[in-house]
This record gives C-alpha cells, structure tokens and sequence, in this order.
C-alpha cells in the first residue's frame, strides 16, 4: 500500500491567503457581530388610585374630567389604578378607580379590605373621598378618622413613600337623612387637624377641601351624588393638589433637590348676610424645605378681602389677593402646613362661600 503524502506545514498558510484572494469579486467576509446598545428602559407612569364609594365609582364622572385636565396639561405619564374599571362616563379616560358603592370607610379599616387591593394595583398617590355611607349610619367622626388612620397606616405598609390626598367631603342634603348635612360638617372640621397629625415628610397627607362652595341643590342629582356641575367642581379642586405631586415627581422618595411645590386649600369658617370668615392652607408638597410661600386667593362672586391674618395681603383691582408668609410660618418641612385666615365682603347677589386658590413655595437656602 502506497503512503500517503502530507504538505509541508509552510504550504498551509499559504493555501489559505490564496484561497482569500480568489473570492468572488463583491463577496466580502462577514464582519464579526456586535450587540447592540440597549435601550434606556423608559420612565414608569405615576399610578394613582381614586378610593372611596360611590361618589368616586358609580359612576364618578370626576375622574374622566381630572384625568383629562392632567393630559391637557402635559401629565401624560400617569395611569389611574384600582381594582375596578370603567364604570360609565361619556369621555375617553383611564377608567381604573377603587370606589365601591355603599361602602362604609369602616368597614373598609375593620375587614382588612385594603391590603389586597393595594398590592393588586400598587398606586403611588391616593386620591381619598371616602366617608359618606359612614355619615349617613350616623357613625362618629372619631371613629371614621380612626379608619383613615388604620388605611394610611396600610397604604404605607406596601409603600412608605405614599402620597396621599384626602378630601373635606362633598355636603350631603338627603331628604331621607336630615342630620346628614350637619354630620359632614362635624367630620369636615376635625379632618385638617387629623392629617397635620399623620402627615409625614417621606409620605404627606394633603387635605382638599370638596366641601366649600358644592351646593346640593345644583351640584348633586339626589342630595348626595354629584351631577355636572358637582363633577366639574370636584375635578377643579383635585387638580392643583394633585398636578403639585406630580410635579414633585411622587414615583421616588423623592431628591432634596427638587424644586419646591406645595398646594393650597379653602375652607369657609363661617358666614353671614355680606360676608364669611375663611381659611386657606399651604402644604409643601415636595421633598425639600421651603423657605417661604406664597398664596393666590380669587374669591368668588365678587367677594373681597378685607381683614387678613397670619400673612401678609395685597389685593389687586380685580379682587384677586396675594398672600405672602410672616416670619413664624414661612419655613416648612416635607408634607408640613401652615394656615392663614380672613375676611371676606360679599355682595347681596352671592352664592355660598368659594375662593380658587393656588400658591408657589421657595426653597430654603442650603
């Protein structure tokens, strides 16, 4: 049997560059593959969850105008959570929303209903109206505080940075229960004091006032559930408190960086035949001090300031006030407040007592 003869191992090499130089004319070798840089991932939305009963559910046409009002003004980065979805209105929104009607907020705390809900649907910012089927049972504000109490304390268990809006209730005039008005009233009173008392700077409780200037007359259908009118009036008074948390970007705890924001309420104290006693409160809102603060008040109807305590006033021609800080409550911590009160002339013609109000914060020096 013939050997087989083997090629030098100097011919190898150069086999090899020959056979790269007789490569079809166009055919090129492949490049060697590389990944590609991947993509920043992008921004989760804030999650918000409007809670309470059937004036936030059923079906809560509030929501629909809030959720486009924050759209028009650039919130595109949101997504309204619950455990139930669309529940009527005629405008496009984002449906999602946690209000059951003919919930009692206490029943809510003594059932343990909230833990589940929350993780299903992990909200960043609580909008909270929640209360009325407890006024109607004639169940004490303290016992109703103490619910809200038992819910935040929840909320923050699943979330320590929580935001957390709770509303003074919209009134209630039923024919069927006439104590209810007053009852809305006595908890609406001791609301602003319970939620200095819970309020936190890693998770602020921000009270909105839903009651002043909500007539049931022409604001509810029944005495109780809003119509348009009462929808309108409802979303307007979220907006402000709401638009500042997410300007304060409520997905983080939050950078002592950040720009200051607060938001701003009004309370009707009293009235009477051409006037009413007010209150406003300034909640800073982000995660940084501020250093001072600065309020807008637009009475309505015509109504003017006249007497002013705890800052300090000046009126334009048209009515609309300007309130800036003294020296003893200027400075305030995350989620920390501060009140101011006054004075108001009306004319004879005058609804009930409403101001728009609005307020920007400074930062405090470092």
């Amino acid at each position: 049997m013939r050997g087989t003869r083997h090629l030098p191992l100097r011919i190898i090499p150069l086999l090899a560059l020959l056979g790269t130089l007789l490569l079809p004319v166009g055919m090129t070798l492949a490049p060697r593959a590389t990944a590609a840089p991947a993509a920043a991932p992008a921004a989760a939305p804030v999650r918000v969850m409007p809670l309470g009963d059937s004036i936030t559910g059923s079906p809560g046409c509030w929501r629909a105008l809030l959720w486009n009002r924050l759209l028009s003004a650039g919130h595109t980065d949101i997504d309204f959570v619950g455990t139930l979805t669309h529940q009527g209105c005629a405008q496009a929104h984002d449906g999602d929303n946690e209000g059951h009607g003919g919930e009692l907020v206490t029943n809510v705390a003594d059932q343990n209903l909230l833990p589940g809900r929350l993780a299903s649907t992990r909200p960043d910012i609580v909008v909270m109206h929640f209360g009325t089927n407890d006024v109607w049972s004639a169940v004490s504000p303290d016992r109703i505080l103490a619910a809200y109490t038992k819910l935040v304390e929840q909320m923050r268990a699943g979330n320590p940075d929580m935001k957390i809006l709770v509303a003074q209730l919209i009134p209630m005039n039923p024919s069927q229960c006439a104590a209810c008005a007053q009852r809305v009233v006595d908890l609406n009173a001791q609301i602003p004091g319970w939620a200095r008392g819970m309020s936190s700077a890693r998770s602020p409780v921000t009270v909105v006032d839903q009651w002043t200037g909500f007539d049931t007359a022409t604001d509810t259908y029944d005495g109780v559930h809003p119509g348009a009118t009462g929808d309108e009036k409802i979303a307007a008074r979220w907006y402000p408190a709401l638009a500042a948390l997410l300007d304060a970007d409520p997905g983080d705890p939050g950078d002592p960086g950040d720009p200051p924001a607060c938001a701003a309420s009004f309370r009707a104290v009293s009235s009477w035949q051409g006037g009413y006693q007010g209150e406003v409160t300034v909640t800073n809102a982000s995660a940084s001090a501020v250093s001072g603060w600065t309020a807008t008040v637009v009475p309505a109807d015509g109504a003017r300031l006249t007497q002013l305590w705890n800052g300090t006033l000046s009126t334009g021609a048209d009515g609309t006030a300007t309130v800036t800080n003294v020296a003893w409550n200027g400075t305030l911590a995350p989620g920390a407040s501060a009140s101011f009160g006054f004075v108001a002339s009306t004319p004879a013609t005058s609804g009930p007592p409403s101001a728009t109000v609005t307020c920007t914060a400074r930062a405090a020096s470092s």
